[in-house]
């Protein structure tokens, strides 16, 4: 047993056991050399959870920041690494930024339908930064799917970068196209920037209404709860 722990380690328990030195000062730094069989586990970031939680469909961003070309290939950089129905990695990517066609986008895209009285984004507050998801093939079943791994991946990692973002399905598909110079029609779009909203869950009863609404300033996100999902 003693000679497991290798020469540094049998010097400290012989120490120990003489008690030459008091005050657990050789059982503390045992442990912190050999652990004391326990695993030390490190957490370096944000966990999931956290990365769920900050990660909320936000309409209405901070118009001094400036999201960088750089900050979007960090994004879409993601679409290496994550799952693919049948592996196929059909779907292509187009970064906008403000110097290259978002104010191209923005007309063609609409928010906060849910909202329509509000006419988000607020004036001021409109996103300045697209990546825009097109796919090699016609779209089917496969190809949704990918299309959902790549965006919630996408907006996980935005928030790991403390960028929010918003799936956005309401455009104008042929006027997009033809805005961007596309070679594929466009699926989906995310819009990206520094939120300025603030957004809550709330619980919500499964036979009440789950659409979104604010009070007070306050955008709140109505939400199933566990037992309410399990089947």
């Amino acid at each position: 047993m003693l000679s497991s722990a290798g020469p540094t380690g049998l010097a400290l328990l012989v120490l120990l056991k003489t008690g030459i030195m008091a005050d657990n000062y050789l059982e503390k730094r045992y442990d912190e050399c050999f652990g004391g069989g326990r695993t030390k586990v490190r957490r370096i970031g944000p966990t999931i959870d956290q990365l769920l939680l900050r990660s909320r469909s936000t309409r209405g961003y901070l118009k001094d920041y400036v999201v960088r070309r750089s900050e979007l290939e960090q994004i879409a950089e993601v679409c290496t690494r994550i799952p693919s129905a049948c592996n196929q990695q059909v779907l292509r990517l187009r970064l906008v930024t403000r110097d290259s066609g978002a104010d191209r986008v923005l007309p063609l895209v609409r928010m906060g339908a849910a909202l329509p009285e509000l006419h988000l984004p607020l004036p001021g507050t409109e996103p300045e930064a697209f990546i825009v998801l097109c796919a090699t093939v016609g779209e089917t079943k496969l190809v949704d799917l990918d299309l959902g791994v790549a965006a919630q991946s996408m907006l996980l990692k935005a928030a790991s970068m403390g960028l929010s973002g918003l799936i956005v399905g309401a455009f104008d598909k042929s006027a997009l196209r033809a805005a961007l110079q596309l070679p594929f029609d466009p699926l989906l779009v995310l819009a990206i920037g520094k939120g300025i909203e603030k957004i809550e869950l709330v619980a919500a009863s499964p036979d009440a209404p789950r659409a979104y609404y604010r009070r007070d300033g306050v955008h709140y996100v109505p939400k199933l709860q566990l037992p309410d999902l399990l089947v």
